[in-house]
């Protein structure tokens, strides 16, 4: 079973899921999200696996949240868009693993999707 991980390095969350998968002998695919950053279509289908809508996945606390105009009660498309033209916007982790995805906060929820 393939394993990635929308990892960010700064991100102690994400550090920690990384080191929880490592832990248990899983060798993840790491995409460094903020120098690859997913399309509108990754993201779609992110949250189509995740099962939230998008304002579940947009980091609301960033800067750029709020100097894009948005705000919770915005479009999930507006959203979307934003986060694909901003990728530090995403929340962190995402851990795709057998058709199912989780995101890493805690990270022990990955653990429900290996």
């Amino acid at each position: 079973m393939t394993v990635t991980i929308w990892h960010n390095p700064r991100c102690s969350k994400s550090r920690q899921t990384l080191a929880l998968l490592e832990a248990r002998a899983i060798v993840p695919e790491v995409r460094l999200y903020l120098a690859d950053p997913p399309g509108e279509a990754e993201i779609r289908r992110a949250l189509a696996l995740l099962g939230i809508e998008p304002v579940g996945l947009v980091r609301r606390g960033e800067a750029a949240f709020t100097a894009a105009g948005l705000s919770k009660a915005s479009d999930g498309e507006a959203l979307i868009a934003a986060m694909a033209a901003d990728p530090v916007l995403i929340e962190r982790p995402v851990v795709f693993a057998g058709g199912k995805a989780a995101l890493g906060r805690p990270p022990e929820a990955v653990l429900e999707i290996l």
